[in-house]
């Protein structure tokens, strides 16, 4: 898997720190960028994320390029309806020399199941160049592509929809590999907008474990995990 921060709102904590300003202030836009000050928007988004005010997080805006994961993977991130997505297409894009694809780790711990699930993704790309050999439409070709073989996309989602997915896919009970993504996409923003990513992460990093019953039941260990990534839990 390769991820990789494209691009994001320049000045992004400014941008957010100043549309919260503007909420409760008579001064115009312009005059509050020039207040800004760095030290003073990462109070004022402290103040933000603490009272719930979310919707100014939305101003600021971040890319990624994801590539080597899998159609799995994908069609769950389609289910971020508020993220934008432009993904490589199995209809306009020939796969004849082979497909690469992912293997799960617990099946790639087990020496013989492996052999047998590369085997089969050796036969499935035999068939797909068979078909299209034949003059089968790769659009109608694809029906044999598994959803191990990989894929490459971009998207993009605002601040806000972003702390959201860091929620739901860097906990535990989230599919491995969505998590790890999640986890390469929150290691880039903190890197650029550290004070909007404050305390990002699962939902078990600002309280009890919202999963309940279903809880992975090392909420300690996963604060320590995301203290270590640079999410501060403080």
């Amino acid at each position: 898997m390769f991820v990789s921060l494209l691009t994001y709102t320049p000045e992004a904590e400014a941008v957010v720190a100043t549309a919260a300003r503007l909420c409760y202030s008579a001064v115009d836009c312009q005059a509050l960028l020039k207040r800004s000050e760095p030290a003073d928007d990462r109070r004022m988004i402290s103040k933000v994320l603490a009272i719930g005010h979310h919707g100014v997080l939305e101003h600021a805006v971040f890319t990624f390029a994801a590539e080597g994961v899998s159609r799995v993977l994908t069609h769950q991130l389609v289910r971020h309806r508020l993220a934008s997505f432009a993904q490589q297409s199995q209809r306009y894009v020939d796969f004849d020399g082979g497909f690469e694809y992912e293997i799960p780790p617990t099946i790639a711990e087990q020496p013989e199941l492996a052999a047998r699930f590369n085997e089969e993704m050796r036969r499935l790309a035999a068939l797909y160049a068979d078909l299209r050999a034949a003059g089968i439409a790769a659009e109608d070709a694809r029906f044999v592509l598994p959803n191990a073989s990989h894929s490459r996309l971009i998207l993009t989602m605002n601040a806000r929809e972003l702390r959201h997915f860091f929620r739901l896919r860097c906990c535990r009970r989230a599919q491995w590999e969505i998590r790890d993504l999640a986890k390469f996409m929150l290691k880039e923003v903190l890197k650029v907008a550290p004070a909007i990513f404050k305390k990002a992460g699962p939902g078990c990093l600002a309280g009890a474990c919202p999963e309940g019953e279903m809880s992975c039941g090392a909420a300690a260990e996963v604060r320590r995990e995301f203290a270590d990534l640079g999410a501060s839990v403080t």
